[in-house]
């Protein structure tokens, strides 16, 4: 496994241990960042990371409706405290939440901001969405077309 430096943290890829492999990736992060395709303060990789998986996702939902301690947050899950406390890390890291100290809790509650900027990185995607998607029924309408054709002879 080969690794490289990310502009914040050390990023794990799986490719072979090739030096020119991982200067090609960093230069090209670089100049994504440096060109505007990226914003520098948001790690997208990390974002994307922490929502791909279910729990997570569950658990960002019931910070929609407020903060809530880690046992609030435990409550619906068939798993322990600490298990939930590890999915909160991982949150905490992509900033998609902010963790209070109040005595002896640590309320967690959602912190919009960086999902917004992965939800506006997808939503430049969504112009080749309709495009495919219109291509997609000329495609059909045109079979359509040509099997009742293919009936009426």
């Amino acid at each position: 496994m080969g690794c490289i430096y990310g502009h914040q943290n050390l990023v794990w890829r799986s490719f072979p241990d090739n030096a020119l492999t991982a200067a090609a990736y960093k230069y090209n992060h670089i100049v994504m960042e440096q060109i505007g395709y990226m914003d520098a303060s948001v790690n997208l990789d990390a974002v994307f990371a922490a929502l791909a998986d279910p729990t997570r996702r569950a658990i960002l939902s019931r910070l929609a409706d407020g903060q809530a301690s880690v046992k609030d947050i435990a409550a619906p899950f068939e798993m322990s405290q600490p298990a939930v406390s590890k999915h909160l890390k991982v949150l905490e890291r992509a900033g998609l939440i902010e963790r209070d100290i109040d005595e002896q809790r640590r309320p967690a509650r959602l912190k919009a901001a960086k999902m917004a900027v992965a939800a506006d990185w997808l939503a430049e995607f969504q112009k080749f969405w309709g495009t495919s998607f219109d291509q997609l029924d000329d495609v059909l309408t045109s079979m359509k077309a040509a099997a009742e054709r293919s009936e009426d002879a």
